[in-house]
């Protein structure tokens, strides 16, 4: 595991793990929300975004990342949703 988190929906995630320096890992980030609604998930890594919808029904969403540098992961709430958001990133 690289680094992993759980926060209410209405606070969302925030992000930003620092992958392998040593270049050209594969890792995959795995999202669940549960509640109601549904929340919004935008990858930031270098030269790149990557956006999704993903529903508060408790089923995992996940999402294959490469690279090595910095990235930024934002996930907010959708208009009335409501319930936490669990994240984890682990390398391939």
């Amino acid at each position: 595991m690289v680094e992993a988190g759980a926060e209410r929906v209405g606070d969302g995630v925030h992000a930003e793990p620092l992958l392998n320096a040593g270049g050209g890992g594969v890792y995959r980030l795995r999202l669940v929300c549960v509640g109601s609604g549904s929340v919004r998930v935008v990858v930031r890594p270098a030269g790149a975004e990557q956006k999704a919808t993903v529903p508060c029904d408790g089923a995992v969403a996940q999402q294959r990342l490469t690279g090595s540098e910095r990235l930024r992961i934002e996930v907010d709430g959708g208009k009335g949703a409501t319930g936490m958001i669990a994240w984890q990133i682990d390398t391939v």
